[in-house]
């Protein structure tokens, strides 16, 4: 019984050593194959997971706008009163949802190039109210004359032009035609070859934004994504110095391996210019 019992012990400590040591071993082993995986995997090509990830996100991505509602326009206009404003928003749009276009490998320079198709759908739910909620706003049309026709004569015209469409320094518009268009009035009497469609964002649906050049991580995974040109360019010749530069990528997607010490930086087209996200904390979201 006694004996029994100490080759039971004996014989688990063994199979326990054998185990430390096959798990001491293959743990590296382990790792180096996760690590292989990865290497494969992310790089931007037909056949990897990254890349038809890459095509078209199966994340979310939402773009929110806050406009600034003028309270005051009429003391503004007639007795140059300081401008009042009212911030409503967020309004809420799902972007980034069409899957990449043109997209062409370059093995070259290990880089792959394609357009990105522009799409905004309204979200409701994450919105304060409707895409047909009114904002008083600045006529940027007719602020705008003065500044590009400083003639006298030509702001006579002009002004006679303001006045028979019955535009002002001010207009009531909704959130829709504020940031995807309205044909305007004022321009739609100028005798000359002008836009009449305005808008922040206009055009934007039914375009495409590029050409975007990335890496495609086939040389190194680090770069992955990090766009290489824009428009055929690497600078956006707008800002002055560090701002001008397009670094980093278009913020859909990021090379492997990133440290939390690390900042991220994108280039986002809206704005003309890079910017960088920092870490500061984690957070988990539920969902029922």
């Amino acid at each position: 019984m006694g004996c029994d019992r100490n080759c039971g012990l004996i014989t688990g400590a063994v199979i326990g050593a054998i185990l430390a040591v096959f798990g001491g071993i293959l743990m590296p082993v382990g790792d180096t194959l996760i690590q292989k995986t990865i290497k494969k995997e992310v790089v931007l090509e037909e056949g990897t997971t990254a890349f038809k990830n890459w095509v078209k996100t199966g994340t979310e991505i939402y773009r929110q706008f806050w406009i600034f509602d003028v309270q005051n326009p009429e003391e503004v206009m007639m007795n140059s009163s300081n401008i009042q404003v009212k911030q409503r928003g967020p309004y809420t749009y799902r972007v980034r949802f069409l899957a990449k276009e043109n997209i062409t490998q370059d093995p070259k320079d290990n880089t792959v190039s394609f357009l990105q198709p522009n799409g905004a759908i309204f979200e409701p739910s994450l919105s304060v109210g409707t895409e047909a909620d009114n904002f008083t706003v600045l006529n940027l049309a007719v602020a705008a004359a003065a500044h590009i026709y400083p003639n006298p004569f030509v702001q006579v015209v002009l002004n006679s032009l303001i006045n028979k469409s019955k535009s002002s320094m001010f207009q009531v518009r909704t959130l829709r035609e504020l940031l995807w268009g309205y044909t305007d009035p004022f321009l739609s009497l100028v005798p000359y070859p002008v836009t009449t469609r305005v808008g922040m964002f206009y055009p934007y649906n039914n375009t495409a934004d590029g050409v975007y050049k990335v890496f495609n991580g086939k040389d190194s995974i680090s770069k992955v994504a990090i766009i290489d040109t824009y428009k055929g360019k690497r600078n956006l010749s707008y800002w002055e110095s560090y701002c001008d530069m397009i670094n980093g990528t278009d913020a859909a997607s990021f090379p492997p391996f990133i440290e939390k010490s690390q900042v991220l930086q994108f280039f986002s087209s809206d704005i003309c210019r890079e910017t960088c996200v920092h870490f500061t904390s984690s957070f988990s979201i539920c969902k029922s």
